[in-house]
């Protein structure tokens, strides 16, 4: 069975930095875009970032320039690198992965906290 592994989340004060990893657990193949979502309680789960096969980014606008996401597609791996982080970032990230059908498999959340 395939699983999403994510790891990283946890506290940091503003202007911090945090880095979250996922790792895909199990075989899979024919992946398209991995990435990172995040959700506040209340609201919608929205993109922070993705990373399609190639190597083309897409990032939220409020991210832009402080976060980095990068990919190993051999070893199955997404992270993002988060710095200059805000109170605002206080959210749980979830990894996110694509596979070219169109499946979508999410993994767990990791809670990121910042404090003022």
């Amino acid at each position: 069975q395939v699983q999403l592994v994510e790891s990283g989340g946890g506290a940091v004060q503003a202007g911090g930095s945090l880095r979250l990893s996922c790792v895909v657990s199990g075989s899979a193949f024919d992946i398209a875009d991995m990435g990172w979502f995040r959700q506040a309680p209340g609201d919608q789960r929205e993109l922070v970032a993705r990373m399609a096969p190639g190597g083309t980014t897409k990032y939220a606008d409020s991210v832009k320039s402080r976060f980095t996401i990068s990919r190993d597609s051999r070893q199955k791996t997404v992270t993002l690198q988060k710095n200059s982080l805000k109170p605002e970032n206080t959210k749980i990230y979830y990894c996110d992965m694509k596979y070219r059908n169109g499946f979508e498999l999410w993994g767990r959340g990791n809670q990121v906290t910042v404090s003022e």
